[in-house]
Formats: C-alpha cells, sequence, structure tokens
C-alpha cells in the first residue's frame, strides 16, 4: 500500500493547467474532489500552449502524440472519452527518416508495413531482426508499465516485484544502443530505434535499455496527430475538467502558499486567496521548490537533459519529400550525443526533427501558406552557453539552422519564411525551467523510478508534486501518467491501467 495524502482533502488546488495538471484534476474530480485549477498564462496547456503569429497556429511545446489511451483514461475519469472531445488522426508514415548519405525510410506502425519498408531499405536479414525486436518491445513495454511508469513509489524497495526479474531477464538493465544492436546491424535503422534516447536526456550508449520503451510509443503504439494541432488536447482536458465541475482561473500567477505547521493551508495569487485542503504543484521544480519554501536533500545534484531551440517557420511554400514527422539525420552519431550531454557545445553535425502539421491541418496557417517547426537538440544552460550567451548567439544559430536546411533539399527555405519565431534556451528559462530545458531531469539510472524526485513532499502532509519532473517522467504520455499518479496520492485511489482497459475493446 502507497501512502497517501493524510487528512481532509475535500478541495484540491492544482497548480498549473498542462497536462499534468489537467490529467490530475479529471482523476480528482471523478473521485469526487472539489477541485480549483490555477494557472499563469491566458490559456491552458502549459508547455503544450499555442501561440498566435500573423494567421499561423503555433504549437509551442510537443508536437509529438502517443499513447493517447492514457490521456483517455483522464477522460474516462469523468465518464468521458478523448475521441469524442478531440479528432485524433494516426499518422502514416510515424516519421520519415532522412539519412547523410541520401537514404530515406518511412517508419510504420503496422507490421507489416514496416516489415517491407525494412527489407525494401536494408534485406531480409534486417526485417527479420525487426520483427525480433518489435516482439521484444512489446514484452518490455508490457512489464514496465504496471510496475514501473505508471506507479507511485515510496522507496526502492518498491521495485522489488516479480517484474523487476522480468526485466532483467528481458535486459532491461543493459545499454540500448548494445541491445538494439542485438536485433538490427544497419547503423541508420538503430539511430530510428534509439534517438528516443533524447528524450530521456541520455546517450544511447549509455541509456538503460528499459528505455527503449520510449520506441515502443513512437514505432509499435502508433503517432497521432489532433486535429488544430497539439493544443486541441489539454483544450479538450480543460473543458472537460469545467464541464466536471473544475473551477478554472486562467491568468493567476501563484505567488506563495500558506501554511499551518505540516499543510497547506490556501494557494495565494497576485488576485486572491484560495483555501484548500491539499495542493498539487506541476511547475517546474525549482518553481515548485520556491513555494513550498523548501528544497530536498540529495546526495547527489539532479542532472538536466539537453534542451533544444526551436525554429517556428511560417512559409509561402513546403517541400514534398516531407511528411509530417521528419527525422533529418547528420552523419555523425555518438559525436553527436557527447557534444549533447559532456562537451556542452552545439551540434557540428546536427540531428534535427522537422514537423509539417499543416500536412493534415492546413487550416494551421493561411490559405496556401505552410507551418514547419524546427528541433535542433542542444546543450543545456548548466553545461553549454548560458541564458545571456543565447541572447547573442540565437540570430546566427538560426542562419545556421536554415543554411543546414537548404543544404538537405529544403532549397529556398530562408526566402520562404514570412513569419518566424526562435525559441532558444534564453526563452525556457525565463520560463522558468531549470538549465533552461523544457525536457526537465535526465532519465539517469540515479534519477530513474524510486530514485527520481518523489511525487510527495517531506516535510508538507498535503502537497504533491506532478510533471516531467518527477514520476514517471519526461514525454506527453508520462506527464499525462504523472497527474494521475499525483490524484492518486491524494485519493487512495487507483483508475485501472490504460493497457487493461485496451486489451478489452
Amino acid at each position: 500500500m502507497t501512502r497517501t495524502v493524510p487528512g481532509r482533502t475535500d478541495h484540491v488546488v492544482v497548480v498549473g493547467a498542462g497536462l499534468a495538471g489537467l490529467s490530475a484534476a479529471l482523476h480528482l474530480l471523478g473521485a469526487g474532489r472539489r477541485v480549483t485549477v490555477v494557472e499563469r498564462e491566458a490559456l491552458p496547456g502549459g508547455r503544450a500552449g499555442r501561440r498566435e503569429l500573423g494567421g499561423y497556429h503555433l504549437d509551442t511545446g510537443p508536437t509529438v502524440l502517443t499513447m493517447p489511451d492514457l490521456a483517455d483514461e483522464a477522460f474516462a475519469a469523468v465518464g468521458e472519452r478523448l475521441r469524442d472531445r478531440v479528432e485524433l488522426l494516426p499518422l502514416h508514415p510515424a516519421y520519415r527518416a532522412c539519412f547523410a548519405d541520401g537514404t530515406a525510410l518511412d517508419v510504420h506502425t503496422d507490421a507489416d508495413a514496416m516489415e517491407a519498408e525494412v527489407e525494401g531499405f536494408a534485406g531480409a536479414r534486417e526485417a527479420a531482426g525487426y520483427r525480433r525486436l518489435r516482439d521484444w518491445l512489446g514484452r518490455l513495454y508490457a512489464v514496465q508499465l504496471r510496475r514501473f511508469i505508471d506507479a507511485n513509489f515510496d522507496s526502492p524497495l518498491g521495485l522489488l516485484t516479480p517484474d523487476l526479474a522480468r526485466l532483467a531477464a528481458l535486459g532491461g538493465f543493459g545499454r540500448l544502443d548494445a541491445r538494439i544492436g542485438r536485433f538490427l546491424t544497419d547503423e541508420r535503422l538503430k539511430r530510428v530505434f534509439t534517438f528516443q534516447a533524447l528524450y530521456a536526456g541520455v546517450a544511447p550508449a549509455r541509456a538503460l535499455a528499459a528505455y527503449a520503451v520510449i520506441a515502443y510509443m513512437d514505432t509499435v503504439a502508433g503517432v497521432y496527430f489532433p486535429r488544430g494541432g497539439m493544443h486541441a488536447l489539454p483544450r479538450a482536458m480543460a473543458e472537460a475538467a469545467v464541464d466536471a465541475g473544475a473551477d478554472l482561473r486562467l491568468g493567476r500567477d501563484v505567488t506563495r502558499l500558506e501554511r499551518s505547521g505540516t499543510r497547506v493551508t490556501a494557494v495565494v495569487t497576485e488576485h486572491e486567496r484560495i483555501p484548500c485542503d491539499a495542493v498539487v504543484l506541476t511547475p517546474d521544480l525549482p518553481v515548485a521548490h520556491r513555494l513550498l519554501g523548501r528544497r530536498p536533500r540529495r546526495p547527489l545534484a539532479l542532472r538536466h537533459a539537453p534542451s533544444a531551440v526551436v525554429l517556428h517557420a511560417g512559409t509561402t511554400r513546403t517541400w514534398p519529400h516531407l511528411a509530417h514527422h521528419t527525422l533529418s539525420f547528420g552523419a555523425a552519431w555518438r559525436g553527436t550525443f557527447d557534444e549533447l550531454t559532456r562537451s556542452g557545445t552545439l551540434m557540428t553535425d546536427p540531428s534535427l526533427l522537422i514537423t509539417r502539421p499543416t500536412a493534415h491541418d492546413p487550416a494551421l496557417a493561411p490559405e496556401g501558406r505552410h507551418l514547419h517547426y524546427v528541433l535542433a537538440p542542444c546543450p543545456n544552460t548548466d553545461i553549454g552557453p548560458g541564458a545571456r550567451a543565447w541572447n547573442d548567439l540565437a540570430p546566427r544559430y538560426r542562419d545556421r539552422l536554415l543554411a543546414t536546411l537548404e543544404r538537405r533539399g529544403l532549397t529556398g527555405i530562408a526566402a520562404a519564411v514570412e513569419q518566424e519565431c526562435l525559441v532558444t534556451p534564453a526563452d525556457w528559462t525565463a520560463q522558468g525551467h531549470a538549465a533552461g530545458t523544457p525536457f526537465s531531469v535526465a532519465h539517469t539510472f540515479a534519477q530513474t523510478g524510486p530514485f527520481r524526485p518523489r511525487n510527495l513532499v517531506g516535510g508538507t502532509d498535503n502537497a504533491v508534486l506532478a510533471g516531467c519532473g518527477t514520476t514517471p517522467g519526461v514525454g506527453v504520455p508520462t506527464v499525462v501518467l504523472s497527474g494521475k499518479l499525483a490524484a492518486a496520492r491524494i485519493t487512495g485511489t487507483r483508475a485501472r491501467p490504460a493497457a487493461a482497459r485496451s486489451a478489452r475493446r
């Protein structure tokens, strides 16, 4: 039995209307709690926000949606269904991978389609390896979801279950790069199934093989696009929460928490004082710790994931070889991860994620125009250029990105840009993200599972954390789960796991 918040929990204030906060709110409402959600921005969404720029509708955060069943679980808590509020478009291909040698591979989530694609790309032996890899990824996910991802931990002893032995038998405690290499020998294919380690903030050669579970989400479970952009998801979650009785207060910045002994008694904004019986805090860890007035002690300082530069470009044209999501790999690989996680230098031969949301929703741009997001990983400000340095670096790096894209087939892109927005670690820092990264605490072994900053707060009886800095970690599916886990700390109840619900459909 995991620990829960003691005492009265009738009225819960959720600080932050991002995916974690909205998930927590829906699960709390479903358990009969009265919920107030306080958000500093004028719109819900948090990192998954929205910006309007000259007729273009920009998603300010994640562009990839996987595992929608986990979000559907939050809607189900209040008797609703995600698909009744959001039109989800499955992406085929999920990604297009373009390599420095001029070859390209469409990444399909359908097993037969992907096997045929791999065989045509790299031969029958690699296609057979893909089939074995796909089977292994499915078994890895099944073992991890129940005990290691969708789970609250009170101590490392919570790992001691039969599933730990099953995870070890599957090779989950080996290295990601080496384990994928048991199935695939083509270096290009190996990149397709290991680049996800960047989400975890660790190089594939050092990441636990258990993190191949992210590749399962990307390459097996399917990639989706919500019509209206990724912001359509938190917008729908907020609407469902309000319809279920939540009090949603936007444009309210929380300035402090009132306490009585070890309990938070009220959340205070510049506008009002909101009494509460419990509080869920979803801001990045430094902001949450400031509000709580204490920072947990850890034997080692937290290590943060790499950051990213994002160029949002509204253009007068597009390029036919771009899919909805295109992975543009440079020739360098291991050296690139060293630059991002060790030396702290900008990528000399960048690998980029290019997203073209207007491929499936032209309404996100003015008629006849196109929207492209270019995400370039970069070092965080702890090991790379600081936030101030980015004020000078930004214009030059923007030009470097466009020149790289030009060389990789996006001919005339600089001239085609009519509206743009460049986001750098300086912007992430200004938003309160530690180390200038939106990807929070890296998933090293010492910062994973029960070793990650926990969602219960020492010294405060009725405060719970949610979001990518706590359990279970970074990424849209896990952040949504973090809200569910935070709610469970307050209600003492657990919804049926999403995997079980999916199996019964």
